[in-house]
């Protein structure tokens, strides 16, 4: 397709960049991959995915305790960190092998190298070789960002939480975002003392109202702690391995590990962008057009690393627009609007569309119907802990906006409803439905 060695030469090997480069050589393209670290990025290596596994197994203590009200006889169990810890990366290990096979299979060229741009249309490895193409797509993704306060090196990030040796007894973890509060689930569960620190004043900011102040209560009823307005000053260590953080306005706090979650900045250093002229934002973010092409016409970006949505689907869905309309013959360009998202805490919450909030600066006036409910489950169970459901509508229309849910499964629940949602359904609509019964979902055709 090109006179270049290469039609495309992508570097990052996440979700994006290999679906891709997968697209473009079905659509009979000739192209190379460098991966410095893992291929399948960091939702497969040491995000979401383990992410969601370890969530999996922190649900069994809950579980376990409820078991015995549904006449389970189950006897004290112990926990064992390691066993989870490494069947969870051992799981990593095997879909990475997936990931390669697919690029493999495809007769993508794999090169296991960091790679940077020294041309519009040339590429260099680690190892010094040279190669040339005519598209480069950069796919690099983003990574977490620690805080600049003295004694930051003494903590970790979501990166290191997947290779503990043990579960902390207690850990202080900062931030009030999806991460933080799922890893506060989790080692809360499994037996941790949790503190969550927070420089503002709430947590997970893009989330409703309602749902994000029910997981805040839920979760400080289940023993997590939570310190707001209070910026970390300086992170201090003791002899005894004990780490101390000085909190403005608050007591200092002792933990044994503190995680830092905190966000995540694109991974665009390094690469040699900035001198070809490829224009990067203040937060390190590659600026692309809407068909992710950057200010140099031959290379293009996609996923985290341009910092438009940092989700692993979005950036599957980016990358395959790309491949398309680059080799395809198939000009696509990603629709932004409503996309559903997920916080897998204890318990989940799941959203698509607007919040009430957000609803009311574009509509106006809007409609709001709630569902406030305690789960069968959670009846028999004895378990004092409410499922809440919120549609938000326009009141002229009656077309849904917007659907926040908090309680079990609920992430389950709205990829199904955000088909709806996103095809413009009215709550009449929803109501025309027939409830599938006994079912938490049905309470989404139930809103009175």
């Amino acid at each position: 397709m090109s006179d270049h060695e290469f039609d495309l030469f992508v570097i990052g090997g996440g979700s994006g960049g290999v679906r891709a480069a997968r697209i473009a050589a079905a659509h009979g393209a000739k192209v190379a991959m460098a991966e410095e670290f893992r291929v399948g990025g960091t939702c497969v290596i040491r995000g979401c995915v383990p992410k969601k596994l370890l969530v999996y197994g922190a649900h069994f203590a809950e579980d376990l305790k409820d078991a015995k009200r549904f006449g389970w006889q189950v006897p004290e169990c112990a926990f064992d960190w390691t066993v989870l810890r490494d069947h969870v990366l051992a799981d990593v290990d095997r879909l990475e092998g997936l990931y390669q096979n697919t690029l493999d299979s495809h007769g993508v060229t794999s090169f296991h190298q960091r790679a940077t741009v020294t041309g519009a249309n040339e590429i260099e490895l680690a190892d010094g070789t040279r190669h040339s193409a005519g598209i480069i797509l950069i796919a690099t993704g983003a990574r977490p960002a620690p805080p600049t306060c003295p004694g930051a090196e003494y903590g970790i990030t979501s990166n290191e939480a997947f290779h503990l040796d043990d579960v902390p007894r207690r850990i202080a973890i900062a931030g009030g975002g999806y991460i933080a509060n799922e890893f506060a689930g989790i080692f809360n569960e499994l037996g941790s003392h949790v503190t969550i620190v927070n420089r503002g004043s709430d947590i997970l900011r893009q989330y409703d109202d309602s749902v994000r102040d029910r997981l805040l209560q839920i979760s400080i009823k289940k023993g997590i702690d939570f310190r707001f307005n209070a910026p970390l000053e300086k992170l201090e260590k003791r002899d005894d391995g004990t780490l101390v953080g000085h909190l403005t306005g608050h007591e200092p706090l002792e933990a044994d590990v503190v995680l830092f979650a905190i966000g995540r900045r694109p991974n665009s250093e390094g690469l040699g962008l900035e001198a070809l002229g490829v224009e990067i934002d203040a937060e390190g973010a590659i600026k692309v057009d809407e068909d992710s092409r950057s200010t140099v016409p031959s290379i293009f970006a996609v996923g985290d690393v341009t910092n438009r949505v940092q989700l692993t689907p979005v950036a599957i869905r980016e990358g395959h627009a790309f491949a398309d309309t680059q080799f395809g013959n198939n000009p696509r360009r990603v629709d932004y609007d409503c996309i559903p998202s997920a916080v897998f805490s204890h318990p989940p919450i799941a959203s698509v569309g607007l919040t009430e909030t957000q609803a009311k600066e574009r509509y106006g006036t809007v409609k709001v119907y709630t569902s406030d409910f305690k789960p069968m489950k959670n009846v028999l169970a004895n378990r004092d802990e409410r499922a809440l459901y919120k549609m938000v509508c326009d009141d002229t229309t009656g077309k849904v906006i917007g659907l926040h849910m908090i309680g079990p499964d609920a992430p389950e629940i709205i990829q199904a409803a955000a088909v709806a949602v996103k095809a413009g359904l009215t709550k009449q609509q929803f109501d025309d439905t027939m409830a599938l019964h006994p079912t938490m979902a049905e309470e989404l055709v139930l809103f009175k």
